[in-house]
Parts: structure tokens; sequence; C-alpha cells
């Protein structure tokens, strides 16, 4: 059984193009030896390792008919459906994701334009800056902007645990030196207080955002996400007040910019929220997931939560289990990519780490500082670059 699963059917790109093609292949009683591409009968490449990509470069301005099969150990052979690729004649879109869309906001339950129109931002956070901190630099961002395609970037500030609330100064260092290289590649930029606990925390918090309101409020890169995962808080009597105190405080300074606000149960009970949600305009709420262990009734919350009116943000997601490693779902991954394209909701893959976990987009070792060769990117960083790079114009 084969299918391609990137691009999607009739995608259309802009010569010269390069199209990372992307396929699902199993075998219920043996094993895969390769996957092979065709454009009709014409070959374009292989790849004997899951998951099974090529990337099909410099390709001309026509309509293409594409297709993949997948051998056995035993030689049988399965074709998938022909999925039709159109290239358009022009030349590219190079402006930077802020040029293109501007001032974001919210509008109903989208992030938009100034002129209402729908956006979805995909791109990679970093891991908690106390312990990944070799990532927060200018090439880091240059580098998912340029090769991943990424079009925001998360500085995921860690507080507790010997981040900001031990070494305050430095901390913010790290978080400024992603902000800055964001607004000079035209990214946008999710200033994440990444805490548990944020409602123990609140005059520290304040005083951390109206600091990076102060310094980067009038650019349009930024967006504020003031409570990364709450962890056993209520949203009505510790995260709403928590939240409505530090937006207040935000937009004395900053009335424009949007915030993202956790929810309940490390960010996943977006239903409770939506129950009583926050009075401010210009608000999104986070909704994450890990695809192994998270599937259709958190899906199932968000629907409910996007019926009653409400805007939600994927800061944070993993193909791995919630633990962060295990079993990496890729099936589940799609599913989720698919249900966050139908409602345009904008997300962050976890994360961007050379940890010894399967969630890490990178093997151990890799360079703090961006280029990364294949042979340094993980099976799920693999997967996401994909993803950016087919979907991100």
């Amino acid at each position: 059984m084969i299918s391609i699963t990137s691009p999607g059917a009739t995608a259309v790109f802009t010569s010269p193009a390069t199209i990372t093609l992307t396929a699902d292949a199993k075998d219920t009683d043996g094993a895969i030896i390769k996957v092979t591409f065709y454009d009709g009968t014409k070959l374009l490449g292989e790849d004997a390792v899951a998951p099974y990509t090529f990337t099909w470069q410099n390709v001309a301005a026509g309509t293409y008919a594409v297709n993949a099969k997948a051998t056995d150990h035993t030689g049988i052979a399965a074709v998938s459906k022909t999925v039709n690729i159109t290239v358009n004649t022009g030349l590219a879109d190079n402006r930077t994701a802020v040029e293109k869309y501007g001032q974001l906001k919210i509008t109903g339950v989208h992030v938009t334009t100034p002129d209402n129109q729908p956006v979805q931002l995909r791109g990679m956070s970093l891991f908690w800056s106390q312990w990944m901190g070799q990532f927060y630099n200018a090439q880091t961002v240059k580098w998912l902007k340029d090769d991943w395609r990424s079009t925001v970037v998360r500085a995921a500030m860690g507080v507790e645990l010997g981040g900001y609330l031990t070494n305050p100064t430095e901390e913010k260092a790290k978080v400024m030196a992603v902000v800055d290289a964001a607004i000079a590649e035209g990214l946008y930029v999710i200033i994440d207080w990444h805490d548990h606990h944020a409602q123990n925390h609140l005059e520290q918090s304040k005083a951390f955002f109206v600091d990076m309101a102060i310094r980067y409020g009038d650019k349009p890169n930024v967006i504020y996400e003031i409570y990364n995962e709450p962890e056993g808080a209520d949203w009505n009597s510790q995260i709403k007040p928590y939240a409505n105190e530090v937006i207040q405080a935000i937009r004395a300074i900053d009335p424009d910019n949007i915030i993202v606000v956790g929810t309940p149960n490390w960010s996943q009970d977006v239903d409770v929220a939506a129950n009583n949600p926050l009075s401010y305009t210009n608000i999104a709420y986070a909704l994450h997931y890990y695809a192994s262990t998270h599937k259709q009734s958190l899906r199932n919350k968000a629907t409910v939560a996007i019926d009653k009116g409400l805007a939600l943000f994927v800061t944070e997601f993993g193909i791995s289990e919630a633990s962060g490693t295990g079993f990496l779902d890729e099936t589940e991954a799609r599913t989720w990519w698919n249900f966050l394209d139908q409602n345009t909701i904008s997300w962050l893959n976890w994360s961007v780490a050379d940890k010894n976990e399967t969630s890490a987009a990178l093997m151990p070792g890799a360079s703090g500082t961006g280029n990364w060769p294949e042979a340094s990117i993980s099976r799920s960083g693999r997967m996401v670059r994909t993803e950016l790079k087919n979907k991100n114009p």
C-alpha cells in the first residue's frame, strides 16, 4: 500500500520550483525495499528509508502527473494514485513573511492580515532556553527561514528550573537575540513565557512583558505568549486572572500585536477557555498536542472551541508521544496537519534541539548555528522540514 502524502492534490508552485515529494508505504507481510517517484513514466528518483522522499529541483513551468511505486522484499510493487501538480511561470515571491502579511490581528477565529485575509503561519519552536541556548542566535533563525522555510519562530524562554527566575539577564538576552534576528529576517517571532506555573510568577511576568513591549511593541513581527502550559491550574480562578493582568500591562504599551494565552491541562482544554473567554481583542488561545498521544478527542475539543468563537494557535506540537520521546505517529501527524490546514490554524513544531529524544528536530551533536546537513536532522525533523518546504510559500 502506498500513497503520496505531500504535496497535496492540485498543488501549485512557481517556476523554477523545488518540490519535495513524500510517500507513505507499508507492507503488511514484509518490508519495503524502495520507493520510486515518477512524473508519468519518467523516473524522478527513489528513496529506501522511511519517510520516503525525493526533492525535485528546478522544475519548469507545466503540469505534471506524479505517482510513486513501492517495491517489497519479494519484488512485488504497488503504485500510488496520481497527484497532479501545476508549476506556473513567473518569478518566485521573495517577500518575507512580514512583508507579505503585515500587522497580524485576530478576526473571528482566524489570524488575519490587516484586510481580514486568514493567515496560517508555520515554523519551529526553540527548546527551553536554559538547556538549549546554543540555538538562540541569528544564524539559526536565518537557516530556519532560508532552508526550512519557516515563517515564524518561537523563543521558549524557560522560567523555572534554572531559567529566567534564576538568571533573568542571561535568559532575556537569549530571547532578544532571537527577536532581533527574526525582525532582521522578516519573520514573525513568538516571545514565550515558558512556564507551567505562571500564576505564581505574576509580577516577574508583567515586568518581563512590559520590557518586551517597550523594546518591540512597534514591530509587527512580535507575538506574545504569556503562559506556555498551565499545569494543574484552573481557568476561571487562576489562569484567566493572571492573563488579564499581563494583557493589561502589555496593552498599556502595545495595543496591536497578538497575545497568545495558555489553556488548562498543558494547553489542551481550549473548550474550557471557550466557556469563559477573555474580553480583550487580538487574543489567541494556545492548543498543544503530541500526535502519538493526543488524537481525535483533542481535535474534538478544538472544534468545540472554534465553534464557540475562539482563535486557536498551536504554539507547540510534536509527532512523538507527550513525553517528548517514544513512538512517532506519522499517520496521526498528517491527520493533525490536515485539521490545522482546514481551519487555517498556525503551528510551530517542538523543537529545535539536539536532545536524544524523538521530538527533537536534530541529531545529537548538531551545529548550534544552523546549516544542518541531512545527517544532522532527525526523522521527526525531516518530516516537519518537508511539510514546511511544501506548504510555506
